[in-house]
């Protein structure tokens, strides 16, 4: 008795260590954590981190934020991954597309896009404890590839302001094209000049990465490809870095060359809770209620787009390097770090696709090297920040427009043309709505795509052959949308003709069927009879056969093959 009730405790201990390892997937490798592994997170957390702190400060410009506000946004997220996530290569933070859309549904008003931050996690939380991850697959490839590819020309146009160094231009993006070209003649020529030279050399490093092979012999020409790697890797930190010491000498003798960051907030952000309501310029107090009814589709696009972006990311680096991810633990991961970074002043964070690649080109074993990522990021904030004042705008803008330039693919087109030609049509909805409103272009994408699947539903392809007696094929499953098609085939078909004939439905790839179905078959059945010949299915998985036979319908006749079927029909057809 006593050793059966130490069994059941040993099994009810090992099935909540189990939960609590779901739930927190820090405790299946930090048992197993080494010198080697630590070895490893430092290298790719301080490598990451260099490449972090610059691309914040430029996101936060297209969030059109303070410049501080990109680095509140880019620390919660180590830390909390590191307990919640399942994916050792993922890094949280300020992305292109995040900054994009938080613009266009906060306007450049800090307070709003923190609550933004919170609101976001609130939905993204509640969706993994639902396990509503299953909805991010009714946004198709062709929706995500026309918004991303739309995102990347909005944002890297918007950033050519920056690099002519000229001022009062719109946010709206057609606005925004007009004023550019309008105000080119009051382009300053630092600005101008130091943008062309920091994209040079951005694009320059960025190549030199990406043509190192690995076939040498001799250490020092290995050496030299180590220090090549790990200089272009960190090209952003040290293009910003000699951009600003550039402007830095001009400005301590007086000559304002360059449009810099200027006065930024110092040291780190307070930790409270987001503000609830915000207070305009004139004094008028805007509630809660407000605020959420101004953030509109928003609040169901921001969540949606961040969920997508750090899951899609997961999956590509897990099955680039052999292991799995927990797709609603991510959306968790997502949720409690956009909740607990609006504590701290962030803006919406999602998964980073080049910081990411850093990392694991890098060699990070563990999550814990997203926790390296945030110090570095922490210690720029305490001690950085009065040296962000000669960041020039053009280099920041120079970072982002190299960064968003490969989300531009072209080649997707050519391969949606070849492959299905009616999927660009939801690409070009959302590429071309999305310059109107971003948010706009993804909802447009998504109706269309859903009216294409519905669609299919409604008219599913049905081949119709004649061996004496008419062959109908269905190709996937009958539901309702379906039933009207269905029945418009078979009248036309096989019962106005004269003399009316039998039909074979081959079912055989039909694996659902709903009560609207079988009202109808119930019907035709009914047709047939009256019209003395035969509707006979064929083919039919078990569950249903069970289905049909447990709606007991009248006249119901069923044959396990087509061939089996013509056989009887045949044999009928003569006795008659």
């Amino acid at each position: 008795m006593q050793r059966r009730l130490m069994r059941r405790q040993s099994a009810r201990c090992c099935c909540s260590y189990s939960t609590l390892k779901a739930w927190l997937p820090i405790l299946s490798w930090l048992p197993k954590y080494n010198l080697k592994w630590l070895k490893m997170d430092v290298l790719a957390g301080l490598t990451v981190g260099l490449t972090t702190v610059p691309q914040a400060l430029a996101y936060a410009e297209v969030a059109g934020l303070p410049v501080q506000f990109g680095l509140y946004s880019a620390f919660m997220g180590g830390f909390i991954y590191t307990f919640l996530g399942t994916s050792k290569d993922v890094t949280l933070g300020p992305t292109a597309i995040m900054s994009l859309l938080c613009s266009s549904v906060v306007g450049g008003q800090p307070h709003r896009a923190v609550l933004l931050s919170l609101l976001c996690g609130l939905i993204q939380a509640v969706m993994a404890l639902l396990r509503l991850g299953f909805l991010l697959d009714f946004i198709s490839f062709p929706v995500i590839k026309g918004f991303t590819c739309a995102a990347a020309v909005t944002i890297g146009f918007g950033q050519v302001k920056n690099i002519l160094g000229i001022q009062g231009v719109p946010q709206q993006f057609f606005l925004e094209v007009y004023y550019t070209f309008h105000k080119i003649p009051e382009a300053r020529i630092g600005d101008v000049v130091l943008g062309l030279i920091c994209l040079a050399l951005l694009v320059t490093l960025m190549f030199m990465k990406s043509s190192l092979t690995s076939d040498s012999d001799s250490t020092c020409s290995m050496y030299a490809r180590k220090v090549v790697w790990a200089v272009a890797t960190m090209r952003n930190a040290a293009v910003v870095i000699a951009a600003s010491l550039i402007a830095f000498s001009w400005e301590a003798y007086g000559n304002h060359v360059f449009t810099i960051t200027g006065k930024t907030t110092r040291g780190l952000p307070p930790f409270r809770p987001p503000p609830t309501s915000d207070t305009t310029a004139n004094g008028t107090v805007v509630s809660f209620g407000e605020i959420v009814k101004d953030f509109g589709g928003g609040l169901a696009v921001i969540p949606f787009m961040g969920l997508l972006e750090s899951i899609a990311i997961a999956k590509a680096f897990a099955s680039q390097n052999d292991y799995r991810i927990d797709a609603n633990q991510e959306l968790l991961a997502i949720g409690v770090t956009n909740i607990m970074g609006s504590f701290v002043s962030a803006y919406p964070v999602t998964g980073s696709f080049g910081r990411t690649a850093v990392n694991s080109q890098t060699g990070v074993c563990t999550p814990a090297g997203g926790v390296v990522t945030s110090v570095i990021v922490l210690l720029s904030l305490a001690f950085l920040m009065p040296a962000f004042y000669y960041i020039p705008k053009a280099s920041l803008a120079a970072v982002i427009i190299c960064a968003v330039a490969p989300m531009v693919d072209y080649r997707v087109v050519a391969k949606m043309w070849r492959i299905r030609k009616l999927d660009l049509l939801p690409f070009f909805v959302t590429f071309l709505m999305s310059f109107w409103a971003v948010q706009y272009g993804i909802v447009g994408g998504i109706a269309v795509s859903g009216a294409l699947l519905l669609y299919s539903m409604a008219r599913p392809q049905i081949e119709v052959t004649d061996h004496g007696v008419l062959v109908m094929e269905l190709s996937s499953g009958l539901t309702f949308p379906a039933t009207e098609y269905l029945s418009h085939i078979i009248h036309t078909r096989a019962l106005q003709v004269s003399p009316p004939r039998s039909v074979v439905l081959d079912c055989s790839h039909v694996s659902v069927i709903d009560y609207t179905v079988i009202s109808e078959l119930r019907d035709l059945l009914r047709q047939f009879k009256l019209r003395e010949v035969h509707l006979i299915f064929a083919g039919l998985q078990p569950s249903i056969l069970k289905v049909l036979l447990a709606a007991d319908l009248e006249g119901f006749r069923h044959n396990h093959s087509v061939d089996e079927a013509l056989q009887m029909e045949s044999r009928n057809l003569l006795d008659d």
